[in-house]
């Protein structure tokens, strides 16, 4: 069984309306075959017979569509003791999944929702940082000051800051996390951190955006299209590969990246 790093980005699921559907999309856009659920409403999802993902069917229409990310911990009651103390709150206590492990849900100061995960039978991703797997995440607030202290504090991130290229020749700023006991720096980070900025809709929340590795991003923006998706912002070229953001058939929200080792 694969091992995670305390705080290391995970697992990923999407909530969906029509679980049928999103299992067409994401079959047709990443390759994904799926494993149902033994009756349950949702599905495992695989690449290369390796475990990526999961969807499921949402229990309530009034719940969002959207993709979560879950960060392992060795001891979630802990966990999320830090999260309410850090100013965050707490959506979902903690609960056991089966054998697979134990999950809760909270909020950042923010308002951004995450996942936490403490493994039992299942560690998380069997494949990531590979095409048509999850390869990073990075949450867009707009207070970045206490968002940064919060996860600083509940999960031992150390911060680095860095400019990204942005509209017109500005550069936005950014700031990437690297795991307790590394060397901060973009090297080591598992994740980030983004401002929503006056080009986000006002009403836009907080969110995590998730983003999966692609071999070629063009042709990945191009088959959303065909199935069904939008196209949120198209493929652009970044100092680590060629990335877009998208939206599936009902409105999940995602990205997807070609690494530089993979353009041509």
């Amino acid at each position: 069984m694969a091992v995670f790093a305390q705080s290391a980005p995970c697992w990923v699921d999407v909530q969906l309306s029509d679980l049928e559907a999103g299992k067409r999309f994401y079959g047709g856009l990443f390759g994904w075959t799926f494993h149902a659920g033994d009756g349950m409403p949702f599905a495992d999802a695989y690449s290369d017979g390796r475990l990526v993902a999961a969807l499921a069917a949402k229990q309530d229409g009034r719940m969002p569509t959207t993709w979560g990310v879950y960060f392992s911990t060795d001891d979630i009651r802990a966990t999320v003791a830090l999260v309410r103390e850090a100013g965050g709150q707490v959506i979902t206590d903690p609960v056991r999944a089966g054998d697979a492990g134990i999950l809760a849900q909270a909020v950042d100061p923010g308002g951004a929702v995450f996942g936490l995960w403490q493994a039992g039978g299942r560690a998380g991703f069997e494949k990531q940082n590979e095409p048509a797997a999850f390869c990073w995440t990075e949450v867009y607030t707009r207070q970045p000051e206490r968002v940064d202290a919060f996860y600083e504090e509940v999960f031992g991130f150390l911060g680095t800051d860095i400019e990204l290229p942005g509209q017109a020749g500005a550069t936005e700023d950014f700031r990437v996390w690297s795991p307790a006991g590394t060397e901060p720096g973009e090297d080591t980070a598992v994740g980030g951190r983004a401002l929503l900025t006056d080009a986000f809709p006002a009403m836009l929340p907080s969110y995590f955006l998730t983003y999966f590795a692609v071999a070629d991003c063009d042709r990945t923006v191009e088959t959303a299209s065909r199935l069904g998706g939008r196209i949120t912002a198209p493929p652009l070229d970044i100092p680590y590969g060629r990335m877009a953001v998208l939206q599936d058939d009902q409105g999940a929200a995602f990205a997807v990246l070609q690494p530089t080792e993979l353009l041509p």
